[in-house]
């Protein structure tokens, strides 16, 4: 039993991944799973996908690695989060599609609610803002909107959950209802301060605190899977959201490190070791892990878009046929073109959390085409990561200028790490193993086991692959970024949106 097993199931696909006893990945697994979009800012996924794509790539993953349920030690389990699940306890079924982390439906509840005055009170408690982002109005709006659900939940015949629980109540047949410190603070539900479950804030948003999973910490013991499921059962040791996950992963457990993945959307966190901090500049305030009964925070910024932007690129304009054509694309565009596109296809993140604004495109000329189309895609998330850094910065100045370690699919495109190291002027490095999110939940359930070290041993054995130095001069990198920010200033204009403090 050297093995350990991680599920990342994320926004558009899952992924399994083995790692052996020195945290190398050793075979994985992945599936790609429908979108559903019913409505203008909504976004939905089928709960069973989410299931399925988990247990088949599991399965396959052990089985390319030529191992058996026996020779795994633990499962780790990572997740996109926020994501709204409500389900039967009794037969286990979902009442509604999952509620996606990037559904806007409920922005006029959060609107309503930062109106009678109660955002200052929720983000004491929690950390983030009214936005529809978080999990606390999808599951009101679940309550409200299937029909008895919400005198069902009373009852206690529900379960809510963000993924992670939805899966461990899979894995475990019915078993265990819990979630993990990271995964709770996300719901909009969790006193970060106090380590629970609000009263005031299940009141606030008319939860019924029946529907809630147990929080746990990070490593800890999850119960197993079915026997059935893997030929045996293996102990499920470790949960975490996928970007706490993607930062323990980096092994930035000191205060002062700050990782970037970059996924669908693009998270950065900045570790603020056991003191939260409290943003002046609407960043999160949020766990960044709870071991061992200890909690530390960390400073988080959101991007919506990063990684989108390029599937949008091939799916919606059908520019390119694959994502890796966007480099070479971006390589052949005229540098002094001057095109910027603020992706905000479901309205921005941090540091302006405009739920209505819309996406634009500026600078256009006759010689624009498609080359300029895909250099300004990639460019608007070197954009976005500065707006989150500087405001990190703002808000924590003991960060200082720190290296930012980037991991996630896009950080595979050298072009794109080169510009985000010239626009941010930071170096840039990037991790040995990409898929950190899944090293993150392995090393949790690992080092549960007894078989990985702890995090001062993780710290001490990261790899680079690669520093990305800035090359851009100053008078370019400001003159592109006050670009940005104009386009940003006017998008937001266009759509109607409320501008920034």
């Amino acid at each position: 039993m050297r093995h350990v097993l991680a599920i990342d199931q994320g926004t558009t696909s899952t992924r399994a991944v083995v790692f052996d006893e020195a945290r190398r990945p050793v075979a994985q697994a992945s599936q790609e799973f429908p979108q559903s979009y019913p409505a203008p800012g909504w976004v939905e996924h089928d709960p069973l996908d989410l299931w399925s794509t988990a247990a088949a790539t599991a399965r396959a993953a052990i089985e390319q690695a030529g191992l058996h349920a026996g020779d795994i030690a633990a499962l780790g389990l990572t997740n996109q989060r926020e994501t709204t699940l409500l389900w039967d306890r009794a037969s286990g079924k979902p009442l509604y599609p999952a509620i996606v982390w990037q559904d806007r439906r409920t922005a006029p509840a959060c609107r309503a609610l930062a109106a009678a005055g109660h955002e200052a009170a929720v983000t004491a408690r929690t950390g983030l803002l009214l936005d529809p982002y978080f999990s606390a109005t999808k599951l009101a709006w679940l309550l409200d909107n299937v029909e008895g659900a919400r005198a069902r939940a009373a009852r206690g015949e529900l379960a809510f959950g963000t993924v992670d629980s939805w899966l461990l109540w899979n894995l475990t047949g019915g078993k265990v209802h819990a979630t993990d410190a990271t995964n709770a603070a996300r719901t909009m539900l969790y006193d970060i301060h106090a380590g629970e479950w609000s009263a005031e804030l299940c009141a606030l948003f008319d939860i019924p605190e029946a529907v809630l999973p147990e929080v746990r910490d990070c490593a800890d013991n999850f119960g197993e899977t079915r026997a059935d499921l893997f030929g045996r059962p293996i102990p499920i040791l470790g949960v975490a959201g996928d970007q706490q996950a993607a930062a323990m992963g980096q092994a930035c457990f000191a205060p002062g490190m700050v990782k970037s993945t970059y996924g669908t959307g693009c998270f950065a966190l900045l570790n603020t070791g056991e003191t939260p901090v409290a943003s002046r500049n609407r960043l999160l305030t949020t766990v960044a892990a709870r071991l061992n009964g200890r909690t530390t925070y960390a400073l988080e910024g959101s991007i919506f878009i990063a990684g989108a932007v390029v599937q949008w690129l091939r799916d919606g304009l059908g520019l390119v046929r694959r994502a890796e054509e966007t480099q070479p694309l971006a390589e052949a565009a005229d540098p002094e073109s001057g095109v910027v596109l603020v992706p905000a296809f479901t309205g921005l993140g941090a540091p302006y959390w405009a739920p209505d604004c819309r996406g634009a495109i500026f600078g256009l000329t006759r010689n624009s085409g498609p080359a300029e189309l895909a250099r300004a895609a990639l460019e608007s998330v070197g954009f976005q990561t500065r707006d989150l850094l500087e405001a990190m910065q703002a808000d924590w100045p003991e960060a200082g200028e720190a290296v930012l370690r980037v991991d996630g699919g896009m950080s595979a495109s050298d072009w794109t790490m080169q510009f985000l190291a010239d626009i941010t002027g930071a170096p840039v490095d990037r991790a040995e193993v990409l898929e950190t999110t899944a090293l993150g939940a392995a090393w949790l359930a690992g080092h549960r086991a007894g078989l990985y070290p702890g995090p001062e041993e993780a710290m001490a054995a990261w790899a680079r692959d690669r520093r990305f130095a800035p090359t851009m001069g100053d008078k370019t990198r400001a003159a592109r970024y006050a670009a940005w920010k104009r386009a940003v200033a006017a998008a937001m204009a266009a759509s109607g949106a409320d501008q920034p403090a």
